[in-house]
């Protein structure tokens, strides 16, 4: 799906909407002046100046329009920047609508498995997440995580994803890069939670590779989710559904991982460094090699250190 963004003068906003008078949706987003869908574009213009071309034709709706659009100033150039110089980048209101957004934990851990969530928050609902606690989780401790989380399951739509180890560590040694498993797992997260819900006003994914080779990871899945989609890096800064889903996967991570750890009667750190070589080297005196595909994944370079330092030390 091709998506062209202007910014125009109020007379040229009107020209727009009066071209499209005929097509025009009775349903818009908040924060739009009106909407309009032809069978392969949608046009939607916003308050704010703005207007959004979406779909196959949206570079041929938008074309008549370019010489109209005002440059971009330094401070939107470098806010644009900021999430994404691409396409796909969100629009400057979208925290303000209602939508589903994605996240994954787990991905930079030795130990674990990867989590992916993504939730559903209604605009109506925003306030009373800001009054549960949602925001970026990166500067949260595990309880508060675990306590605010136990409420947000309780409170919106969400899908939870658990990519076992066993299960990464076979898909990686058969050529998938963990890029691709993880749009794969965002793909089918987003689409549990369309199930859920009646509408929406669009999607946003915590960008973790360029929105072209996201789609590219995804070809030959029977369904591809496009239509409204964004990405940005520090999406959960962006709006409150990836924040929200952010919680959710490091949740499900600090149970997975605390749950692993009891299993084995060993507490699992988090992270790659030096304390992870340790665990597990012992892990491996006392269990053998074969213990670290069931609790970490095996293609990091941890795996190799915490051999040595196994082997050093049963020399010793």
């Amino acid at each position: 799906m091709s998506q062209v963004v202007l910014t125009v003068s109020p007379s040229i906003m009107n020209e727009i909407k009066k071209k499209y008078n005929s097509l025009l949706s009775d349903k818009q987003p908040p924060g739009s002046i009106f909407v309009a869908k032809t069978p392969s574009c949608t046009i939607t213009g916003y308050r704010s100046g703005k207007v959004m071309f979406q779909g196959t034709a949206a570079e041929a709706e938008a074309k008549p329009w370019q010489s109209s659009s005002k440059p971009s100033t330094s401070s939107k150039s470098s806010a644009k920047k900021k999430v994404g110089d691409h396409q796909f980048a969100p629009p400057a209101h979208i925290s303000t609508l209602s939508a589903i957004g994605s996240d994954e934990v787990g991905t930079g851990d030795f130990f674990g498995p990867i989590t992916v969530a993504a939730a559903f928050v209604d605009q109506k609902q925003i306030p009373l997440l800001k009054e549960l606690g949602v925001r970026d989780s990166k500067g949260m401790k595990d309880p508060e995580i675990i306590e605010i989380a136990r409420n947000l399951i309780k409170t919106i739509p969400y899908s939870l994803l658990v990519l076992p180890n066993q299960k990464y560590n076979a898909m990686q040694k058969k050529g998938m890069n963990q890029g691709k498993m993880k749009a794969l797992l965002h793909n089918q997260a987003i689409q549990n939670v369309q199930r859920k819900i009646p509408s929406y006003d669009a999607i946003l994914i915590d960008q973790f590779a360029k929105p072209e080779i996201y789609f590219n990871y995804l070809k030959g899945q029977s369904t591809i989710v496009k239509e409204n989609v964004y990405f940005a890096t520090k999406a959960e800064e962006i709006h409150l559904a990836v924040a929200a889903a952010s919680i959710i996967a490091r949740y499900s991570f600090v149970m997975e991982i605390d749950k692993l750890g009891k299993e084995n009667n060993v507490k699992l750190p988090k992270g790659a460094g030096a304390a992870v070589d340790l665990a597990a080297a012992k892990l491996i005196q006392k269990h053998g090699e074969d213990v670290l595909n069931q609790l970490a994944k095996t293609h990091f370079a941890n795996s190799l250190k915490a051999k040595k330092i196994a082997e050093k030390s049963n020399r010793n």
